[in-house]
């Protein structure tokens, strides 16, 4: 509708994009005004939503900052606290669903991804993906600045969850994922039961579930400079014995009830 919206009246591309980045972020104030300007320079227009979780350091505020500059493109939505990635993106994905946009793209706030990363992603949805994730595990791919046994880690996961979910999807854990409209107007979020890291380990799921078409885009990942990283041993345990549970729960009920 935003695509059909920006061509009919010839409005100016950005300011009215069809398409919805989504940035959780908790203390990323080193990081955030250097990432929205990298994606406002892009040659595809992209809409930004910051879904910041109370940052004390002062996210919000430079965020707010910005929007004097791109009033039109640069949306906050701000939340009492820590309240976990996955309820990041849900809440993000609901707003950006109220106002019609066709694609939504998750992102970190810290470089990890390279926001020159989104127009491939966007073309891969355009070219017949459904959801289309940024992999560091297919060919093209791959890690840079982490130590051998987080890579091994990391790995090791991607593995372990293809055995147990039977996805075909080579970096399951990835958080750089393009979301179609339809996707996610059809999943029940109310079914996503992840909070942490495994979120991204549930949708990829659920979409696969309900039928729709993964591919996998390489990417480099590369680890962030500034910030601190918000993993933790609670996101590893849930993600380790979470995605059990979430195989066994699939047998006995789906994601649009």
């Amino acid at each position: 509708m935003a695509l059909y919206l920006r061509t009919r009246y010839n409005l100016n591309p950005k300011f009215l994009s069809d398409s919805l980045v989504i940035i959780p972020t908790y203390n990323e104030k080193e990081n955030i005004e250097k990432i929205i300007e990298v994606v406002f320079a892009l040659p595809k227009a992209f809409d930004i939503l910051v879904v910041d979780d109370g940052s004390p350091d002062g996210t919000a505020a430079i965020v707010k900052r910005l929007q004097q500059k791109y009033p039109d493109a640069l949306h906050i939505l701000e939340r009492s606290g820590k309240l976990g990635l996955g309820t990041a993106y849900i809440a993000g994905f609901h707003w950006g669903l109220a106002r019609d946009y066709d694609y939504f793209i998750e992102m970190d706030a810290d470089f990890s991804h390279n926001p020159k990363d989104l127009e491939r992603l966007y073309q891969a949805c355009l070219d017949g993906a459904d959801v289309a994730v940024g992999s560091r595990y297919v060919r093209g791919g791959r890690v840079e600045n982490w130590p051998r046994d987080r890579i091994m880690l990391s790995y090791g996961a991607s593995l372990y969850v293809r055995m147990i979910t039977w996805m075909p999807v080579k970096d399951p854990t990835a958080g750089f994922v393009c979301y179609k409209r339809k996707v996610l107007e059809k999943i029940n979020f109310d079914k996503i039961r992840f909070i942490g890291y495994a979120f991204q380990i549930e949708m990829k799921f659920a979409s696969r579930r309900l039928g729709f078409k993964i591919a996998e885009v390489p990417i480099t990942f590369t680890d962030r400079v500034e910030g601190d990283s918000k993993m933790s041993k609670n996101i590893i345990r849930e993600a380790i014995l979470g995605v059990m549970e979430m195989k066994w729960r699939s047998f006995f009920s789906n994601y649009v009830e």
